[in-house]
């Protein structure tokens, strides 16, 4: 893989010593290293809010900040690359979109601020000792939703559900920790979950497709492989009539039929906020690592026509975001 460069704004060190107004030092421009482990509109969005706050707080991209971007594009092999040259490039801060690259970019650094954001469970991933005292290099937030609410809005939009199809990569820890708790709950619930496991997003159409015939409704969790293919997935559920839950309100307006989760704008500037802690001079260490706490439901009142599904009224007045295209 070619170099990373992180270029430098402002003047040489024998500039900034002859310049008379002393202010030299304080535009040189901070340079952010940003780690995303796939495209797909959740992860964009929470990008653009961490960019979003760093701007408005006297950081714009340009002059005051150099950003280097790099997409691991779903692959793991890459996303160990891409964390390597960071670390040996030492940029002032790094920002690791989604758990995969969280946890390569903490294997590669213990010295370089990284912040987080759009990481399902950091302490089981290791990436911290705990979310109040992160205690490591790393601070931010996470993206964790109950999981439990989403199974009894699934339970709510369809009543009598007994088999549950569950698609995500067990390649992904944050999947891996969401698919366990489903199973939990849907034991309590006395439900049955049928799983598809692709490894890559190619095979995401595949995998939805074993599931006719078999379950009621599918649920896929904030999985990066499965929502990067997610349109194979609503063609499925589409042409067979099987309701289509998710984990983000994201993928309910690209068609899936309902969620109830984060703001992933909003996560991503909270982490933004986090990083102007780290500008301040705070230890990453120090700053807790948060969670979102006020859930929205999102429906998609097509994809329920698509879907052969009549959404409660109920549902559809507590829906914070509804969509009918």
């Amino acid at each position: 893989m070619a170099a990373l460069a992180f270029g430098l704004a402002g003047c040489s060190r024998g500039e900034e010593a002859a310049d008379a107004s002393g202010e030299a030092a304080s535009e040189q421009a901070v340079r952010l290293g940003i780690i995303q482990y796939v495209e797909h509109p959740s992860l964009d969005i929470a990008r653009q809010g961490f960019l979003d706050v760093l701007a408005e707080n006297g950081y714009p991209e340009g002059d005051r900040l150099k950003v280097t971007y790099r997409n691991a594009q779903a692959d793991m092999s890459i996303a160990q690359s891409i964390a390597q040259q960071f670390a040996e490039d030492k940029p002032d801060l790094i920002l690791a979109i989604a758990t995969p690259t969280a946890m390569a970019m903490a294997n590669a650094t213990r010295e370089t601020p990284i912040l987080i954001t759009a990481v399902t469970d950091p302490v089981d991933a290791k990436l911290i000792q705990s979310m109040e005292k992160p205690g490591t290099n790393v601070t931010g937030t996470s993206d964790y939703i109950s999981i439990e609410e989403q199974i009894r809005l699934v339970q709510r939009i369809v009543p009598g559900v007994q088999k549950l199809g569950l698609i995500y990569n067990n390649g992904e820890q944050n999947s891996v920790v969401q698919a366990q708790e489903v199973k939990n709950i849907a034991e309590k619930l006395k439900m049955q979950v049928v799983e598809a496991t692709p490894n890559n997003s190619s095979e995401v159409l595949q995998a939805a497709q074993s599931l006719v015939g078999k379950v009621d409704a599918i649920f896929v969790p904030t999985d990066n492989t499965v929502v990067s293919g997610l349109e194979a997935v609503i063609k499925v559920a589409n042409e067979n009539n099987i309701p289509l839950f998710v984990g983000e309100s994201d993928s309910v307006k690209r068609g899936a039929l309902a969620t109830i989760g984060v703001d992933y704008y909003e996560l991503g500037r909270k982490t933004g906020e986090k990083a102007l802690q780290v500008l301040e001079g705070v230890n990453p260490a120090a700053i807790p690592v948060e969670t979102q706490s006020d859930y929205a439901i999102s429906i998609n009142l097509k994809a329920a026509q698509e879907m052969a599904v009549q959404v409660p009224d109920e549902i559809i007045r507590a829906a914070k975001e509804v969509y009918n295209e």
